[in-house]
């Protein structure tokens, strides 16, 4: 089941996106630079959040003891790379079990599964997936070069096997942690194929600055979304 009323904001912010004429350029400069980026404020952020995460480590598996705090999954990185990514556990353990049964609750089109009170999470992931705490592990890919602070969200090897050659062009640059649909309001009511020229689209215009003023968007974002 796909959701067919979208907001006013959401038409707008789709409405400036067409990747109609999608080019692509390397970029070598900025590619060196994004990655210097990457390694020094990963490296940093990850010593200075040493102690909360063994600490939400904990509380993970006070709640549910039953798998690891740490979840682990395989994405598809740039050029169709596999890595692992990591996660804060925020379901159950046999979440991935459950999945079959949920599927004619799917709220996106396209091969993307999503549903807003997903029956799978735990009181402590419900927590950690409001606040986006559940995404810090991934500072370890960041280090390790698998992904970027800014660029499009990593996708699961199932569904990259139904990307249609225009979705492919979305793995031509490193994955990251926030991108164009990841700083939108109400971004579940965005489309698949408007998702995916929002991620041709900032694979034409990035830059410094546009990584810039993404990471300060999403901060901004999770801050409102949070109540600070």
């Amino acid at each position: 089941m796909s959701i067919e009323t979208k907001t006013p904001e959401v038409a707008k912010e789709e409405s400036k996106f067409d990747s109609s004429e999608f080019k692509y350029a390397p970029k070598p400069f900025y590619s060196f630079c994004k990655r210097l980026f990457d390694f020094i404020v990963s490296l940093i952020s990850l010593l200075i959040l040493l102690i909360p995460f063994a600490i939400i480590s904990i509380i993970i598996l006070i709640d549910d003891h039953e798998a690891s705090s740490i979840f682990v999954q395989k994405r598809v990185g740039k050029n169709g790379k596999l890595f692992k990514i990591y996660k804060f556990r925020t379901m159950c353990a046999n979440a991935e079990d459950k999945l079959v049964d949920l599927a004619d609750m799917n709220e996106m089109d396209g091969p993307v599964f999503k549903i807003k009170d997903d029956p799978r999470i735990t009181k402590v992931g419900s927590f950690l997936r409001t606040s986006n705490i559940d995404e810090l592990p991934q500072l370890f890919n960041i280090l390790l070069g698998h992904m970027s602070f800014v660029g499009p969200r990593p996708a699961l090897p199932k569904e990259v096997e139904q990307y249609r050659e225009s979705d492919r062009l979305r793995l031509l640059v490193t994955p990251g942690l926030t991108c164009y649909w990841q700083a939108t309001k109400n971004r579940n009511e965005i489309s698949f194929d408007e998702w995916m020229a929002m991620d041709r689209q900032y694979i034409m215009d990035r830059s410094v600055g546009v990584d810039i003023k993404l990471i300060f968007k999403t901060f901004l974002f999770l801050f409102k979304k949070s109540g600070c």
